[in-house]
């Protein structure tokens, strides 16, 4: 997510906030690193120091909004601000980052990734910023603004309502990842039913380590028992304090349902507002003069790290250049065909975890056949009879509702043990790219230096479930006319039990299809997420290999120029150098 410079918010709400000292000395260094970045032809490095320019010289701080989906932050926000500004439903909605910030009137916009700034009606920001009608971000959405005339952002504080983790496709949550530098505070949101889970916890735990205020709330409190809530207080307080090494602060357990809609009891609604307002009077300045410095360090690395690759280019012989290019090209081949060595034995493990999805869905479907039946027939005798066509309906939905009670909650275990089995899988694909990527470095090439020698095999499945419960709608209510005779003169011969018995056999029919297409869902998503991460290992080991040949045709047209050129141009580098490590 990125602001612009020339945006009208920029000129339209001033500043908010913000310490002189960084407002008179940040902005400015950061314009200036922005200058010797496009000099470079830093062209991001360039548009990231600007709009962090203005960020700081408006006094704004970004608290994001983190936690699985389905924790209810987009709903959340709405009820700290006053306003329904982002969309909400049932279904994991925000793909892309959406900052709220201070405004007079309500009003949204969102950024393409060509740069441009557009302005949207609020009603059709759900068309850019959800996954439903935006699913994966195709439309390039770069991000999302929405200015709110709330009391509470008047002061400097935004916040941002991040992708949700656990159900959103790899680019969804690779933009929640992204976005982890630009966040200077956050609010943790996380349920009693299940509390903190794995992919969560790892992704506080990576903002834990950059920013200090973490704010905990334990949303849909109206949901839960005092019981539940409390078990989840200790939980969620005691797994985070041993993973950040430092206490924590309260819990704040809120409805923000209730608060939306004004109903039901405050809970720690107020002391929650109260936590927000102190982070603005107390904390508000540091948060952005930090951020400016966080900022300035990350940008000027990258600016120093393009800076010794092209000066180490200029001073070494164009033919050492290319050997250590071929050496690369050499690794990375050996690194694609290990890998296709290992694809195969790969195949025989998902050929392991087939075989157990199928013995588990067999146990399943002996224990819950059973169970369905039973409930079925108990249930079948509260089923008024009447009209045959009628009877026929009620009894084929009483299947399906006594089907969809079974298969459901077996989904969630199931995809648990899928992405637990996919995890060893990536385990061992990441191994094999790290291997490579520590190859390359022993190797001496310091263009590494400025890669990310780390794949994550924790990241888990790449790809969301596609499985909904298959109702068969067309059995239940049959479309055939004939069969609507039938049923009309059936019970008036005493066969309605042809009927039930059609509604029994329709009862095993769901539990079996159904079943059937869990298991078939977690194996395609074990499939396509493996082929996904070899698609991400081939980028990287790719960009390492781009990285230094541009550094090398960079190298070459000043060489060509001759030696009084690859003087001046290693003292440009120098001198832009010390003008980078002196704005530090």
């Amino acid at each position: 997510m990125r602001e612009s410079t020339s945006s009208p918010a920029v000129q339209e709400y001033g500043s908010h906030g913000a310490d002189a000292s960084v407002t008179v000395d940040g902005a400015p260094r950061l314009l200036r690193l922005a200058e010797v970045a496009r000099e470079l032809g830093a062209e991001p490095v360039f548009e990231e120091a600007r709009e962090l320019a203005a960020r700081v010289a408006e006094g704004r701080f970004y608290v994001a909004c983190i936690g699985q989906f389905k924790r209810g932050k987009s709903t959340l926000l709405n009820a700290l601000v006053g306003h329904e500004v982002v969309p909400t439903g049932f279904i994991p909605v925000t793909a892309v980052p959406t900052v709220i910030r201070f405004g007079d009137q309500l009003r949204a916009r969102i950024r393409m990734r060509d740069g441009a700034w557009r302005d949207v009606d609020l009603p059709d920001l759900k068309d850019y910023v959800t996954e439903e009608r935006n699913p994966e971000n195709k439309k390039g959405v770069d991000g999302a603004e929405v200015f709110v005339p709330s009391a509470l952002l008047s002061s400097g504080m935004c916040f941002v309502d991040t992708p949700g983790l656990g159900s959103v496709f790899t680019g969804n949550t690779a933009t929640t990842q992204a976005f982890i530098p630009h966040i200077d505070a956050t609010l943790v949101v996380v349920g009693a039913d299940p509390p903190i889970a794995g992919e969560e916890l790892e992704l506080v735990e990576a903002v834990g380590r950059q920013v200090q205020d973490l704010i905990l709330v334990i949303n849909k409190a109206d949901r839960t028992s005092d019981a539940e809530r409390a078990a989840a207080v200790q939980f969620t307080r005691d797994i985070l304090e041993k993973r950040l090494h430092r206490p924590m602060g309260d819990v704040f357990q809120v409805s923000a349902a209730d608060r939306m809609e004004g109903r039901g009891p405050l809970r720690d609604w107020e002391q929650l507002l109260a936590s927000l307002h102190s982070l603005v009077e107390d904390s508000g300045r540091n948060l952005v003069r930090v951020a400016c410095e966080r900022g300035l360090q990350r940008l000027s690395e990258q600016l120093l790290a393009m800076i010794d690759e092209d000066r180490e280019a200029l001073q070494r012989p164009i033919e050492e250049s290319e050997r250590r290019i071929e050496l690369m090209k050499q690794t990375i081949g050996e690194a694609e065909r290990s890998m296709r060595e290992l694809s195969f034995l790969l195949m025989a493990e998902q050929q392991r975890i087939s075989d157990l999805f199928v013995a588990r869905h067999r146990q399943f479907l002996g224990t819950s056949s059973v169970i369905a039946e039973s409930e079925f027939e108990q249930a079948l005798s509260s089923v008024p009879r009447g009209f045959g066509p009628r009877y026929r309906r009620r009894v084929m939905h009483l299947a399906q509702e006594i089907a969809r009670s079974q298969v459901m909650p077996w989904l969630r275990p199931e995809q648990e043990e899928g992405e637990r089995q996919y995890r060893a899988v990536a385990l061992r694909f990441v191994g094999m790219g790290n291997t490579f990527l520590k190859t390359l470095a022993d190797a001496g090439l310091s263009e590494l230096t400025r890669m990310p020698h780390a794949l994550d095999p924790e990241r888990g499945f790449r790809v969301r479930s596609r499985f909904t419960f298959e109702d068969f709608i067309g059995t239940a209510q049959p479309p055939s006319p004939l069969r609507w005779v039938a049923d009309i003169f059936l019970p008036m011969v005493g066969a309605r039990r042809i009927i039930t018995n059609e509604a029994r056999e329709f009862l095993r029919h769901l539990l079996e299809v159904n079943c059937s297409r869990v298991q078939n869902d977690i194996l395609n998503r074990i499939q396509e997420s493996r082929d996904r991460l070899e698609v991400e290992i081939r980028k990287l080991l790719y960009e390492i290999s781009r990285v230094a040949e541009q550094a090398l045709d960079r190298a070459r047209k000043v060489k060509d120029e001759g030696s009084p050129a690859v003087q001046s141009a290693v003292e440009r580098l120098n001198r832009l150098e010390r003008e980078v490590s002196s704005l530090v």
